[in-house]
């Protein structure tokens, strides 16, 4: 397992493991999730993207934002061939690693309501509801908005 900073060279990739890892939403939410519509060339540019690898193949990726008082993962995404191997809670460790790094308390993240089962993956990892509100990309999605303190280390 390989975890490095994504290249623009990675795009292609990244766009197919994005669309791969949500596409089974669609047809649950009535629409694509923000992630697989998202323009990831400036996240690239910002330093946003990690990957994951395993033998060669792109595993995984999280998009990182840092903010003044906490980092938002934007997305952390597995290949459907890569799921159920540890890869979704190395990325969100490394997202624990690179709050601390930058200083930060705490790492945030928003999911829809109806993701019922990555809900319970944020929880079983650390992270507290914080709220539900309206997502402001998609009329009549509802977001739950999530944060853990990157003090509280945990062990999935």
């Amino acid at each position: 397992m390989n975890i490095r900073p994504a290249l623009a060279d990675d795009l292609a990739a990244i766009v197919r493991l994005t669309e791969a890892a949500y596409g089974h939403y669609i047809t649950l939410l009535g629409g694509p999730p923000l992630p697989i519509t998202e323009d990831y060339a400036p996240r690239i540019a910002r330093g946003e993207v990690t990957l994951i690898e395993e033998d060669g193949s792109v595993a995984g990726l999280l998009v990182l934002e840092r903010h003044l008082d906490y980092s938002l993962i934007f997305s952390v995404a597995v290949a459907p061939g890569f799921q159920g191997k540890g890869f979704g809670v190395s990325l969100l460790r490394q997202a624990d690693e690179q709050t601390l790094r930058w200083g930060l308390p705490e790492v945030r993240l928003f999911t829809n309501a109806r993701m019922e089962r990555n809900i319970a993956i944020y929880q079983a990892y650390g992270y507290r509801e914080t709220g539900r509100g309206p997502n402001p990309y998609r009329a009549g999605w509802t977001l739950v908005h999530m944060a853990k303190p990157v003090d509280q280390i945990t062990t999935v």
